[in-house]
């Protein structure tokens, strides 16, 4: 019933859409010799007037910022050249501005840019010098990938709804790498939104240059022809470890300074073209053959092929609709393995593209894809999971986008029954509103429903039978530059549990770039159970409190921060009896180089209500323990040929002695195409109740030919759960928007001494076609 008083709201809201996507496709732009720019009627914006032609950029006394985009005759040539009229008639914006090391000071590099449109497109060109450009950091060209953020670069990101709070980026690497992505309220970035551009760049002695090409049918944008967008460029400078911006961002924000979208530059004279929004049909077929050794009867060998279909409509310039059937997941890369040394449920990333696409508008009060203490009410690896197996998807839809001053987001998706799990056929509903008020703050409300219940999300027991629903409201407040406030109270219904099922929390968060103060109240009920949702723990009421002081000391060559870090927490049950009390206190270093320092000191008392089995063989007794743990780490910036974060610790633990070491992050740099990450990490514990040591080894290897495509290995050994694990995947791109997959999966069991015995394995093959109305 909640659902649909919710998705009512929600339909009313969209009742506000006005009917001005109904015109039909304007013709093709006829060639020109020349471009030149096209009056449009000017809105409102926060900035100073544009500025007469030739100039693009105005700058004003506080540091707000207006660029013009250029109208074009004739299509750009993508290819990285810079070698139209463009670039020669019309000046660039430049003139960035630090925000690491020297927040405030000119970009020691020089940036330019340049902004056009067309009918279809809007063009992004970029020039891009180096004093130095043998010492470029260039090492990734696979799109998406994390590693692109730490190589040389320029990302962009327009706010197309103007509305200072969300926005579409794309970035560019000199060596042809490409990510793009979308970020909600002002922090919340998904790397998983891949929409059709094109781009090109071009090497020299003096640096680099590159061109994209964005179409307006991969955007959603307010209605009108005459369009404000916010816009703002980051320049990484990675081996100076410098980063710059077309405005002053916040000091202390580095790279993440293009997210704080209400420091956006305004872009004016855009042009949008009208007519009906982009209809995406992909039909996908997949073969393959399979062996399950632990299924019940045995597989082995079994043939199987399958089809099915996503359908992605605009429905309005800010509403979109996907809609999918018979959903395959196939290509989706492995988790990556992890050991649990607690009595608590290990949180697992979104990992699927249906469902990480646009998932930032269905993150609830700040909380999304992190292993934390607040409830995650909607955590979409609920659906099409179940004990540990894939359920088969057999449809769904979804309605994302804004309306006015409206952020909101319908999911409804249809499971299949497994009859030989018990697992029945189940809906999935979700419905979320967000509404932006004051100048970078937002209240909503978001409400999930199942139709048939599972175990609770936290893993502690078993549900009831029936449906499950949770709704709940929430806040988020930014006021000046660095001081948020957020709170939500929500509350879940499930069969067979009545009572204390209401959870809400208080938060403050001071996060300048000396100093930082955070404190929080947060209260879980003991019948808290969001069934679309994940939850660690419940019954139990947490205070937190954090200090920061990190100070940048002047002229030093080798020092860019020092961090002091102090926190504490308290936690009990709704009895009044004590759980946990924590204090940690922590101390950092930053380096100019990127290099990092780390040493904390943590003293932890936990009482444990229940035994739990913690290793194979191994039981921990109810009662109270002391715990006290002396950490060290040492992270190699990416400038290096290898990086990532060396670790050891150590202390007392449940009574005995743990001691911990590994290397995690880690990359070793052979070639821009060729890369090997590592991973090790090992726990050797000795305790009154038993001895043990985990060991967690991995590697991934990608090789990367194009930015369109690659093959990927992930290697896994995990002693705690005794398994071996390989995942290879080759990629291929071979129309903008169309893939071909080959995935081989293969997990073996070490119980046994000798050879890991083999207990699945699958090899699939998967097309699909993007065809674009």
């Amino acid at each position: 019933m909640t659902t649909r008083i919710l998705c009512g709201l929600l339909f009313f809201v969209c009742l506000d859409v006005p009917a001005w996507a109904q015109a039909a496709d304007p013709p093709a732009a006829e060639p020109a010799a020349a471009a030149g720019p096209a009056p449009a009627p000017l809105l409102a914006f926060d900035g100073p007037p544009p500025p007469p032609l030739p100039a693009t950029m105005a700058r004003d006394a506080e540091g707000r910022t207006t660029v013009r985009a250029i109208r074009l005759d004739v299509p750009l040539r993508v290819d990285g050249l810079l070698d139209e009229a463009l670039y020669t008639s019309v000046r660039p914006a430049s003139d960035f501005v630090q925000a690491e090391p020297r927040s405030g000071e000119p970009g020691t590099e020089k940036t330019e840019i340049w902004i056009s449109f067309d009918d279809r497109n809007v063009y992004v060109s970029v020039r891009a010098e180096e004093s130095q450009p043998e010492r470029m950091v260039l090492n990734e060209m696979r799109r998406d990938s994390n590693q692109i953020f730490q190589n040389e670069g320029i990302g962009i990101a327009f706010d197309t709804f103007y509305d200072r709070r969300n926005s579409v980026n794309f970035s560019i690497s000199p060596i042809g790498g490409r990510a793009d992505g979308q970020v909600t309220n002002e922090g919340n970035y998904s790397g998983d939104w891949n929409p059709i551009w094109s781009f090109a760049v071009r090497r020299s002695a003096t640096g680099w240059t590159g061109e994209m090409a964005i179409p307006f049918k991969s955007l959603r944008y307010q209605p009108g022809r005459a369009q404000i967008w916010g816009v703002q460029v980051r320049r990484n400078n990675r081996w100076k470890n410098e980063y710059s911006f077309l405005t002053r961002v916040p000091a202390g924000l580095a790279a993440n300074g293009i997210f704080r979208v209400s420091r956006f530059a305004a872009l004016v004279g855009l042009e949008a073209p009208p007519g009906p929004r982009a209809l995406d049909i992909k039909p996908y077929v997949t073969s393959g053959i399979s062996t399950d050794l632990t299924a019940t009867p045995g597989v082995r060998n079994e043939v199987a092929k399958d089809a099915g279909l996503d359908l992605k409509w605009g429905v309005t310039g800010g509403l979109t609709a996907d809609l999918t059937y018979n959903t395959d997941f196939a290509q989706v890369e492995a988790d990556e393995q992890q050991v649990n040394l607690t009595r608590f449920s290990l949180f697992f990333p979104e990992k699927r593209d249906f469902f990480i696409e646009n998932q930032g508008i269905f993150t609830f009060a700040g909380v999304s894809g992190t292993q934390g203490d607040s409830p995650i009410l909607f955590y979409s690896r609920r659906i099409g999971l179940e004990q540990g197996r894939g359920v088969p998807i057999e449809a769904g839809g979804r309605l994302t986008g804004r309306v006015g001053r409206y952020s909101v987001g319908l999911l409804d998706i249809q499971t299949d029954e497994v009859a030989n799990l018990g697992i029945p056929s189940t809906n999935f509903a979700v419905a979320r509103v967000r509404r932006d008020v004051l100048r970078r703050s937002s209240i909503g409300a978001l409400v999930t429903r199942r139709s048939q219940t599972s175990g609770p999300s936290t893993g502690l027991g078993a549900g009831g039978t029936g449906a499950g629903e949770t709704y709940g409201l929430d806040g988020n407040f930014s006021f000046f530059t660095n001081l948020t406030i957020s709170t939500y109270w929500a509350r879940t219904q499930t069969p067979g549990l009545h009572g204390d099922d209401t959870s809400y929390r208080g938060q403050f968060n001071y996060n300048g770039d000396r100093y930082g103060l955070q404190g929080e109240h947060l209260v879980v009920g003991a019948n808290v159970n969001p069934q679309v949702g994940f939850l660690r723990r419940t019954d139990f009421v947490k205070e937190r409190v954090q200090a920061r002081f990190s100070p940048r000391p002047r002229n030093s060559r080798v020092v860019r921060k020092y961090i002091y870090q102090a926190s504490g927490e308290y936690w009990e049950n709704h009895a009044g009896v004590r759980e946990l009390r924590e204090i940690l206190g922590e101390f950092g270093i930053d380096f100019q180089s990127s290099d990092a320092l780390d040493v904390s000191y943590n003293d932890t008392f936990e009482r444990i209500p229940a035994p739990f089995r913690i290793a194979r063989g191994v039981t921990i007794p109810a009662g109270g323990y002391d715990f006290r743990t002396l950490r060290g780490s040492f992270t190699l910036g990416q400038q290096r040929t290898a990086s990532g974060t060396v670790f050891v610790e150590g202390g007392r633990f449940y009574d005995g002695d743990r001691i911990a070491f590994g290397y995690s992050g880690a990359r070793v740099k052979l070639n821009p195409r060729l890369a090997i990450e590592p991973g090790l990490q090992v726990n050797v514990v000795t305790l009154p109740f038993g001895e043990f040591t985990t060991k967690l080894v991995s590697s991934r290897v990608t090789y990367t030919m194009t930015s369109w495509m690659f093959v990927s290995g992930l290697v896994q050994y995990n002693s705690s759960n005794s398994s071996f694990n390989t995942n290879l995947r080759f990629r291929w791109e071979y129309l903008p928007g169309s893939e071909l997959f080959v995935v081989y999966n293969e997990g073996r069991t070490t119980l046994q001494h000798g050879f890991p015995d083999l207990q699945t394995r699958s090899l699939v093959l998967k097309v699909n076609r993007l065809i674009r109305f």
